[in-house]
Order: C-alpha cells, then structure tokens, then sequence
C-alpha cells in the first residue's frame, strides 16, 4: 500500500480530499484498518487547526495570537497572559464558564459558540502553558 498527496489540511472537511490510496493484491480489512488509523491520526490536527482558527477569531484581539495579552486592547484591559501560572491553573469548568458567560470587560460567548468550540477554546489556551 502507498499513500500519495497530503493527508492533512487545515479542515475536518477535507481532511482526505486530496489523498489516493494505491492498493495492489491487499485484503480488506487491512484497507480498513489503515484507512481508520490515518483517520484517528489526522482529525486530531485538523482539530487543532480549527481551535487555533477559533481562537484568533474570536481571541487574538485582545488576547494576543500568543496569549500574552499584550495588544493595545489586552494592555488597556490588563489581561493576564494565559500561559501564566495564574490562568493555568484554573479548571476546564472554570475556563469554559469564563468563556461561556463571560467576566468582568469579557463578552460572553455562550451564544457565539458552540459548546465545541469553547471546549476547543480551551484547549487551545492550554496549549499556550510553557512547555516543561
């Protein structure tokens, strides 16, 4: 078996839009299991493309593409950077709830967003934490 063309692109959509499968003389269920395996490793990028998607949408602009906070919004604002131990360390609940309704100069975004794409968010936002 050889797989030719990208296996990977920025959406869930076309995740293997532009891939081709030369099978000679292979049974089925090692087309089946290959195929689920390329699968189960491409979504979770495609995922991850479309929370950082989500993210510069809808964050990036005071939050900063880095999570810093530092953007003229994000300075006049005094966001925390949210890769800081202080952010880190809430909770998943704690950050989809800030999300969701919202805190203090924050909108809420319960009604932009999906329940998804606020999970997605979050994420995202522990991605941003140093790497140890």
């Amino acid at each position: 078996m050889s797989i030719t063309g990208p296996a990977l692109c920025p959406s869930r959509l076309c995740i293997l839009r532009n891939v081709r499968l030369v099978i000679e003389g292979e049974n089925q269920m090692k087309k089946t299991i290959t195929l689920s395996l390329l699968l189960s490793l491409a979504i979770p990028f495609a995922a991850a493309a479309d929370n950082a998607a989500v993210y510069k949408a809808k964050c990036a602009a005071c939050h900063g593409a880095d999570g810093s906070g530092q953007t003229a919004m994000g300075k006049k604002m005094n966001l925390r950077d949210l890769s800081s131990p202080e952010v880190q360390k809430q909770s998943d609940a704690d950050l989809t709830k800030i999300t969701t309704d919202g805190k203090l100069k924050m909108p809420a975004y319960g009604t932009k967003l999906t329940a998804e794409e606020i999970k997605g968010l979050v994420t995202f936002i522990r991605e941003l934490a140093p790497k140890k």
